[in-house]
């Protein structure tokens, strides 16, 4: 038994509005089956997506508060050119310069039409073939420890871990890295941007819930009431979803 993740998913006051936006950021479609807004590969909606996160903006009556987020994706670039490009045509489209203490550093942090922060990064050799998203960014206090609790949730490979990072990917070595990056902060308040996990055909998705509850995971109630997915935090906090296969 095993899971993969599929989507990152993300709160907004304005769920078309942001979708929209990263639509254009990632140069894929927006699709609204329901009251969220997917984000996927351009071409019609496949879901899941057998090599892309999808991004699922879901509407929230919350605003988000002033707290850095403690999950960020960040982009691809594939040359200097094209970074500077794509910074100045994000902030075109809303993006705005955000402030979150990274000092002189060759990437471009800015922050959504709501303040979600991402990075666009410089060109790196090792994001060369991950897609327009390079990587989904976790601050965590012990990357060691949430490189054991996840390489036993999914299906995906430990590529590195040191006490300062620990980089995940699909086996099949294609789409992007998952990434826990050590930081002096704490969590504080509930994720606005979390992962949402899907189990395989034919698998139990309830065996599932019980193998990472096992595993550290505990329950969490967001007031999502009788819903076919269940939502779980991870053994620092981080929310994240484990979806019923459609």
């Amino acid at each position: 038994m095993a899971l993969r993740p599929v989507q990152v998913n993300i709160k907004a006051l304005d769920a078309s509005a942001v979708g929209r936006f990263w639509a254009e950021a990632l140069g894929w479609s927006a699709y609204s089956p329901g009251v969220t807004t997917y984000v996927g590969p351009a071409g019609g909606p496949v879901w899941p997506d057998p090599v892309a996160f999808g991004v699922d903006v879901v509407p929230v009556p919350e605003p988000r508060t002033t707290v850095k987020n403690r999950v960020h994706l960040d982009l691809a670039t594939t040359s200097a050119a094209h970074q500077a490009e794509l910074v100045a045509r994000l902030e075109a489209l809303g993006a705005t310069p955000a402030h979150v203490g990274q000092g002189d550093v060759p990437w471009t942090v800015l922050a959504d039409p709501e303040g979600n922060e991402f990075c666009v990064l410089e060109p790196r050799e090792t994001y060369r073939d991950t897609g327009p998203i390079a990587a989904v960014v976790v601050d965590c206090a012990d990357p060691r420890a949430m490189a054991r609790f996840w390489d036993e949730a999914m299906d995906w490979t430990l590529q590195e871990v040191t006490d300062d990072h620990a980089v995940l990917r699909s086996a099949k070595g294609v789409g992007p890295y998952l990434e826990f990056l050590r930081t002096p902060d704490v969590k504080t308040v509930p994720d606005r941007v979390h992962l949402d996990l899907l189990p395989y055909p034919g698998d139990d998705k309830a065996a599932e819930v019980a193998r990472l509850r096992a595993l550290g995971a505990t329950d969490l109630d967001l007031g999502q009431g009788d819903v076919p997915w269940t939502c779980l935090a991870d053994p620092e906090g981080h929310e994240f979803c484990v979806l019923a296969p459609s």
